[in-house]
C-alpha cells in the first residue's frame, strides 16, 4: 500500500522504484495506491481528486493513465497551474472532457482522497511516500535495493 502527493517530488522519484519492483516481482507484488496530498502543496488535493474523476470515468486503467500523467507532470505541478490543466490531460486521454470537469469542479471525489488521508493518518504515515510491504512501512523514497529487500523479506520471490 503507497501513500502518496501527486506533486511531492520525493514521491515522483519514487515511482520507478515502485515500477521495477512491479516487474521483477509480479506473482508475489500488488500495488494499492492511496491519496496523502500534503497541505503545503497547492496542487496535490485537485490532482488526487483529478485522478478519481479519472476512474469514475474510465476505470481502473484510466486512473492509472492519470498517475502517470500526473507524476510526469510533477514539476509542472509545483507551480501554478492554469485552469485547463488538468481537463487537458482528461481530452489526451479521450475522456468525456464535460463529465470530467463536472467531476473535478464538483469536489465529488474528494470524500475518496479524504478517506485515504484518514486511513493514511490511522496507520502512522507522517509524510510521503509511505509505502507498506506487507504491514512494514517503509518510509519516503528509497533506493531500489533497499525497497526490495523489504519485499523479499516479506516473502516475495522473483
Amino acid at each position: 500500500i503507497e501513500y502518496s502527493d501527486f506533486q511531492c517530488p520525493f514521491c515522483g522519484r519514487h515511482e520507478p522504484t515502485v515500477a521495477k519492483v512491479l516487474k521483477d516481482f509480479p506473482k508475489d507484488v500488488r500495488l494499492v495506491y492511496r491519496h496523502y496530498p500534503l497541505s503545503f502543496h497547492q496542487n496535490a488535493q485537485k490532482s488526487a481528486a483529478a485522478s478519481e474523476c479519472a476512474a469514475k470515468l474510465g476505470g481502473n486503467d484510466a486512473f492509472w493513465t492519470m498517475h502517470d500523467k500526473l507524476f510526469a507532470a510533477n514539476d509542472a505541478l509545483n507551480g501554478a497551474v492554469g485552469a485547463d490543466f488538468y481537463t487537458n490531460i482528461a481530452k489526451d486521454m479521450r475522456l468525456d472532457v464535460a463529465k470530467f470537469k463536472t467531476c473535478l469542479d464538483s469536489g465529488e471525489t474528494a470524500s475518496i482522497v479524504s478517506a485515504d488521508t484518514t486511513t493514511g493518518n490511522n496507520s502512522g504515515v507522517e509524510g510521503t511516500p509511505a509505502t507498506f510491504v506487507n504491514g512494514k512501512l517503509v518510509s519516503g523514497a528509497v533506493p531500489y535495493e533497499t525497497f526490495k529487500a523489504a519485499v523479499v523479506a516479506a516473502g516475495a520471490k522473483n
